[in-house]
């Protein structure tokens, strides 16, 4: 039997998996969203497909489908915990882009006030 050790041991599989507790806030059969555990933000959640994909460079057209949906429900699910004037996603990707999880995943930060900068505001 070939079993695949990244998928195994990957946190957010496990979690998808119920074998490590998350705080859900959105659940279908193909997208599973929760909050952080550090969060960054008043708002701080994470949307995950829950077949496991590496990372945003390892995606296909495969897996266009459930990337959309996932960043279609960001504004829902946004507008429900408290974000309703905007909000702002990240997707780390790779070890240069400091992604700590080897699962794709799209942060998804906000609150009732603005908070933090990117980029200063001309």
């Amino acid at each position: 039997m070939n079993v695949d050790h990244t998928v195994q041991d990957c946190i957010f599989c496990k979690i998808v998996r119920g074998e490590v507790p998350a705080k859900k806030v959105y659940e279908d059969a193909e997208v599973l969203a929760f909050h952080d555990i550090h969060p960054q933000a008043p708002v701080h959640f994470m949307l995950i497909p829950k077949r496991h994909i590496a990372s945003l460079a390892d995606a296909t057209d495969d897996d266009a489908g459930v990337l959309g949906r996932m960043l279609a429900l960001t504004g829902r699910l946004a507008r429900e915990l408290g974000s309703p004037d905007g909000f702002r996603t990240v997707v780390n990707t790779g070890r240069v882009g400091r992604q700590d999880v080897m699962h794709v995943h799209v942060h998804v930060l906000g609150g009732p006030e603005p908070f933090g900068h990117m980029l200063p505001r001309k």
